[in-house]
């Protein structure tokens, strides 16, 4: 991709231009933001460096392309993590500026962006790429500090301090290459928390020189600023550009796609007999039902705390047509309820052929557009009475300025981006626990958002740990429910493996969730695997009531036993308030009974084929349960059944 890059001066913004560079990328032009006024070295400003930016233009000559300049009049009055357009605020300069690159270089379609852990600085980036049709390329993101700091050393990045503000660090230090203050800097971690690539505002840099520069910096002339009395002081230079004999630049190495757990958890696979399935492949081929046999009927669930709509479809001709019929029924139902777009929490989009996926998400996509974070999803396709299928959770009193949850649309080495209107997750938040609902992850390579071409047992890992990066950067970390879709029996085992393995390193809990593992006919990107499901976090509750664990208890007793009647089984406890149901049994019975039970004031999912929901249907009716229709079903040993439920527990 043609991209322009986005530059300060400092180190992040030239190092993440070398990685673009690495990634196959092409560099056509630079562009800064300034202080207005000409004889101001630094401004308030929460998203931009400032000092040294009368050098700026000596960055262009170094790297052989033009240089788009705009200054800041805006101020920082949109201060919400998450950005949205907002008059005189500062990001509407860095529009302007990024319109301006767009309207001479047509052909540019993402910038560079040398973010590394702010969510502030990323989601302002993000907005305006959106608004601009970009791609935002931001190869430092979630890196570790050491880590990257050891690479600009090792990639000869000639990076200078010129601004420092923490404990440790003084005057003298300015001027000083990142080489020769990387020791200082790791000391200063260990004392006081100092971030090693100054990512806490610690210090700033100017670069002197980069394996890509063409020509390079060197400092004339220096006047040591002290700008306040909190030991903060800045460095003031001239410079001349200078020739180099020598212009070649080495690509940097991607990191490794595993981490080194995942590493080592791939390190101890075994060799996996799948000749010792339970199940073949032919025998999860359903058979063809007609439309009226599994007529559907919608389902609506209301408890305390959530609105869950299932079952939604359309009888149109068009697969718009039926998604724009589908979306108008969740509008009006939604409008019934009082409540909005805003509040769903998550959706589960089903298709009868992934062909149809392009013209359904261009409907979907308008319905979120514009929206702070949008519902995390999972879409597969499988066996449908219908083109197309929704199913959603529904935050009944938890409003936009309460969300929270993660809506990552940068390309880095991290996690997958989000390509679509959806979140990499949502986050319910209650006074005594934190309910995360985690969009469904294949095993896509971030840096190049590629399927990765790789076995089974690696793209398991792979997937998995996508999982994993977002619930932990999103600090909800506990499993509370988990689903594995293949589209393949013989994947069952590695599935299975993979689960049992990552849990045994990360999850070690005795409250840890039995895993569903379905087969469907296909997965995006023509994936082999994804995983998805929810994560939890307890709170500490000030004000808790002794009283209600009492009658809780007596509550769980009664579940426990309900619960044994199933062949496999788990209830992880959320809350003393909401517990989730992984249940797994071949006897039609005992699931109506359960549901029967249980459905009136809860939300129960059936996970089964289609001919054999005709058995549920025939005993708790057709809007008694959400459904989401498979080729099999399999336990977290790959054990096969006729039936999984996953039941969502509220105490009313």
């Amino acid at each position: 991709m043609k991209f322009v890059a986005l530059i300060s001066g400092g180190k992040d913004s030239f190092f993440n231009i070398h990685h673009c560079l690495s990634n196959g990328h092409e560099l056509v032009a630079l562009a800064n933001l300034y202080p207005e006024e000409q004889n101001k070295d630094e401004i308030d400003s929460f998203m931009f460096q400032t000092v040294g930016h009368d050098i700026i233009d000596s960055y262009s000559e170094c790297l052989g392309v033009p240089i788009y300049r705009q200054a800041i009049t805006g101020g920082s009055t949109n201060q919400s993590l998450e950005y949205s357009k907002t008059e005189n605020d500062e990001i509407e300069d860095l529009y302007k500026l990024l319109k301006s690159v767009k309207e001479a270089h047509p052909d540019v379609v993402a910038v560079s962006c040398g973010a590394i852990l702010s969510h502030y600085q990323r989601t302002r980036v993000e907005n305006v790429c959106g608004r601009l049709n970009l791609t935002s390329l931001a190869y430092l993101w979630q890196r570790d500090q050491y880590e990257l700091m050891q690479e600009m050393i090792r990639y000869q990045l000639d990076a200078r301090l010129i601004k420092v503000a923490a404990i440790g660090l003084n005057s003298t230090m300015l001027g000083k290459s990142i080489t020769e203050m990387f020791p200082t800097l790791v000391k200063l971690n260990s004392m006081y928390d100092v971030h090693i690539c100054g990512e806490g505002g610690e210090f700033e840099t100017i670069v002197l020189d980069s394996p890509i520069f063409k020509k390079k910096l060197e400092i004339t002339d220096r006047e040591v600023i002290d700008h306040s009395s909190d030991d903060v002081s800045y460095l003031r230079v001239k410079v001349k550009v200078l020739d180099k004999e020598h212009f070649q630049w080495t690509k940097i190495a991607c990191p490794p796609l595993l981490k080194e757990e995942f590493s080592n958890i791939l390190g101890s696979a075994p060799v996996l007999d799948i000749s010792t399935l339970q199940i073949k492949e032919t025998e999860t081929q359903p058979k063809s039902l007609t439309s009226e046999k599994l007529n559907l009927d919608v389902v609506i669930k209301s408890t305390e705390t959530k609105l869950y709509i299932s079952n939604l479809m359309s009888d149109k001709d068009s697969p718009e047509e039926n998604t724009a019929d589908i979306f108008m029924k969740l509008a009006s139902l939604l409008e019934d309820a009082k409540l909005s777009f805003n509040n769903i929490q998550h959706i589960t989009l089903l298709l009868s052929d992934m062909s149809l996926f392009e013209k359904v998400n261009g409907i979907y996509s308008k319905s979120f557009e514009n929206l702070y974070l949008p519902p995390s999803r999972i879409c597969i396709e499988t066996e449908l009475p219908s083109s197309i299928m929704l199913s959603c959770i529904v935050l009944k009193d938890q409003n936009a300025d309460k969300k929270t949850g993660l809506h990552i649309r940068s390309r880095s080495y991290w996690a997958p981006q989000n390509i679509g209107p959806y979140s990499q997750t949502t986050v319910e938040q209650r006074e005594t626990y934190k309910l995360a609902t985690l969009s469904g992850q294949i095993p896509l390579v971030p840096s190049s958002m590629v399927l990765n071409e790789a076995d089974i047992t690696y793209n398991s890992l792979l997937s998995l740990e996508h999982l994993h990066k977002v619930k932990s950067l999103v600090g909800v970390k506990k499993l509370a429910q988990v689903i594995c879709f293949v589209t393949k029996n013989s994947y069952v085992p590695t599935a299975s493996w993979a689960w049992d393995a990552y849990n045994s390193d990360f999850e070690s809990s005795s409250n840890s969730p039995q895993m569903v593992i379905v087969k469907v006919k296909s997965l995006p990107k023509g994936a082999n695997i994804e995983w998805g499901g929810l994560s939890y976090e307890k709170l500490v509750d000030m004000y808790h009531d002794s009283d209600d664990d009492e009658d809780n208890d007596q509550g769980k007793e009664v579940l426990l036993e309900d619960v044994s009647k199933f062949d496999t089984s788990s209830v992880v406890n959320v809350s003393n308030s909401e517990r989730i149901a992984t249940l797994f049994t071949d006897d039609s019975t005992v699931a109506t009974d359960f549901i029967a039970k249980y459905n009136k004031t809860n939300y129960i999912e059936v996970l089964s084929t289609q001919n054999d929901f005709i058995d549920i249907f025939s005993i708790v009716g057709k809007n008694a349960v959400g459904v989401l229709p498979v080729q099999a079903v399999f336990d977290n040993k790959g054990k096969p059944f006729r039936y999984a439920l996953i039941a969502k527990l509220e105490k009313q």
